[in-house]
């Protein structure tokens, strides 16, 4: 299971040059994929303040993920201990929460943010 950061979610459905080859393999492969419910409440805030534009609502977007059989990764007590230990390296909360689930699950992270390698995660771009 891969766990995708919130802008590796929206250049798969841009089909945006920025994805990585292997980023692209691994998610055109049959390994399975997940998001955190977490980056659609960051793609409904960072909508609603101008900061993001993005055609689809959040409920679109989670349509569309799991249409494409990516598991939407729900929060769990569990995540939330580990956010209130969590070292202050990152201070985005939604990559705190990303960060905080794939400690827990033991899901590498796909993601091209250079901050979020700095915690005891494994991250693939």
């Amino acid at each position: 299971m891969y766990l995708l950061d919130t802008h590796t979610f929206l250049w798969l459905l841009g089909e945006d040059e920025r994805l990585s080859s292997l980023a692209r393999t691994i998610i055109n492969s049959d390994a399975d994929l997940c998001i955190s419910i977490g980056s659609f409440w960051e793609i409904a805030i960072k909508q609603n303040i101008g900061k993001l534009k993005v055609d689809r609502t959040p409920l679109e977007l989670m349509n569309l993920a799991t249409s494409q059989s990516i598991i939407i990764q729900q929060i769990e007590p569990q995540h939330l201990n580990i956010i209130r230990t969590l070292e202050r390296i990152h201070n985005d909360p939604f990559d705190r929460l990303i960060i905080a689930q794939a400690m827990c699950e033991k899901y590498p992270i796909l993601t091209c943010d250079s901050i979020i390698p700095k915690y005891d995660v494994t991250t693939v771009w």
